[in-house]
């Protein structure tokens, strides 16, 4: 909303971006979207993050806080701990929740950078294998932290849940492009279920865009650079 004192700048296709407008409205929380454009980048955003110059960025107040995941703990943590709990109270459990977040973001979501890159057909089938070794790691820990509930947080969206579900209209999107199957009911149940689940709760389902809107997104710079040539 206008004039309101929390801004949050983003791109609505960017899943990082996506991660702390869920967050903030798991909370309830009233914010200024301020879209920014990645190639042209706002003086606001640059003197808000002026260390990686990236989305996303909070602003509260006048205090910029930077980087999705710091961003979710200060929302759920520092600010707005009324609303439902992100992280879980019990410390083990919140020490796993963070331990998976750092998974998907420096083990897992590499591979999704690295399989866009790869122009091989044998280096890109190579790098889906491990994404879907990935996906039964994580559908192992969707077990293990759900306890038999519908969420990595249990009855309600957590902060795995956030981590990783930012990243479902991507993974759909990839599954068009590629013709693959990512997360489904053969080979992650859990995983596939879970996914439909998420994507369906209120504070989410008009963050993430459809995939087939994501798949133009991704397609668009490449048919730039072909108009230059």
């Amino acid at each position: 909303m206008s004039g309101s004192s929390i801004k949050f700048l983003g791109t609505r296709p960017s899943p990082f971006a996506n991660r702390v407008e869920i967050a903030l409205n798991i909370k309830s929380v009233d914010y200024e979207f301020i879209t920014e454009d990645i190639f042209n980048k706002s003086e606001l955003l640059l003197q808000s993050n002026p260390v990686h110059k990236k989305i996303p960025v909070l602003i509260h107040g006048d205090n910029p806080i930077c980087e999705s995941l710091v961003i979710v703990q200060y929302i759920d943590e520092i600010t707005w701990t009324n609303g439902p709990s992100i992280l879980p109270p019990d410390p083990h459990d919140r020490a796993i929740a963070r331990f998976w977040a750092d998974y998907v973001d420096n083990k897992w979501f590499p591979l999704i950078l690295e399989v866009g890159e790869a122009v091989e057909k044998d280096a890109k089938k190579a790098v889906l294998q491990k994404i879907i070794e990935g996906l039964c790691l994580l559908e192992e820990a969707f077990v293990k932290c759900s306890k038999g509930k519908d969420f990595f947080g249990g009855d309600s969206i957590g902060y795995i849940d956030i981590a990783l579900g930012c990243f479902l209209g991507w993974i759909r999107a990839m599954e068009m492009m590629l013709g693959v199957n990512l997360i489904y009911e053969a080979k992650t149940p859990g995983l596939a279920g879970w996914a439909e689940r998420f994507l369906s709760e209120k504070a989410v389902k008009n963050v993430i865009m459809e995939p087939e809107k994501l798949v133009a997104v991704y397609c668009r710079p490449k048919k730039q650079a072909a108009s230059a040539n």
